[in-house]
């Protein structure tokens, strides 16, 4: 009865290096870390992904309570935070996209309530809609998933401590939250600009013109025009964000 208690311990102890990962990772990462897919889901899939990533690899035998255990229990979940950090990175750059386009619009103050992001616009509500589906559609959450896996042999566990290069590159792809933001929106704000600029010209040719009457009506339907003449493009944009997402997943963990 001892023995058979002994290796349920060190059955635990093996198992519970690669969870600590994917529960991180989890727990992060777009769409699973979204408040509808609960806690007790989270946790079923993390066990569930553990069990079918346990017999691919040979795992270190750590006592979580020692200094080395705790070490790793840091280095894991720093890892599987930072792998569904650097995909964040792309719906905040889809946030600030349409927060953007809601200034220029003149729509900041039609705002909802999102449970996961709080009070956001409208036009970014609906972005991230799309960015969500566009991550399902071209199977981001299947390419997350493989991208775990593939963590465990080139960040093995008790082997590899998470590198300075690796927060190196997290830091220089972060900015990419202000140029996606940039990329998504500059067509949409460069033509409310000339707009703008029109009305300003008009406003001081015939000082009697009410602008704010005939401006912001103009401002909200050229927006809504252009939004909807970009959309295929955007949509492009926005794969090319997640893929470039993926890939500096694979960099941060030496896979690339």
């Amino acid at each position: 009865m001892n023995l058979l208690a002994n290796d349920i311990v060190e059955r635990f102890y093996t198992f519970l290096w690669p969870m600590l990962r994917v529960s991180a990772m989890l727990l992060a990462a777009p769409i699973f870390s979204l408040r509808a897919f609960n806690l007790r889901l989270r946790i079923l899939l993390a066990v569930a992904l553990t069990w079918m990533i346990y017999p691919l690899y040979d795992w270190p035998r750590l006592d979580p309570v020692s200094a080395p255990g705790l070490v790793e229990i840091f280095n894991q979940i720093a890892i599987g935070l930072l792998m569904g950090l650097s995909l964040q990175v792309v719906t905040a750059a889809i946030l600030l996209a349409g927060q953007s386009v809601s200034n220029a619009m003149g729509l900041s103050l039609a705002t909802m309530m999102d449970p996961n992001l709080g009070n956001v616009p409208v036009i970014a509500q609906f972005l991230v809609i799309l960015t969500t589906l566009i991550f399902v559609g071209f199977g981001g959450h299947a390419m997350l998933l493989s991208l775990v896996v593939d963590s465990f042999s080139s960040m093995p566990i008790g082997k590899g401590l998470l590198t300075e290069a690796a927060w190196a590159h997290f830091l220089s792809w972060s900015s990419m939250i202000f140029l996606g933001a940039l990329l998504l929106a500059i067509p949409v704000m460069i033509t409310l600009l000339f707009i703008n600029i029109g009305l300003g010209v008009a406003s001081r040719a015939a000082p009697s013109l009410n602008i704010f009457q005939v401006g912001l009506p103009a401002m909200i339907i050229a927006g809504f025009g252009v939004l909807m003449l970009t959309l295929p493009s955007m949509g492009g944009r926005i794969e090319w964000l997640w893929l470039q997402g993926f890939t500096e997943v694979r960099a941060q963990l030496g896979l690339s």
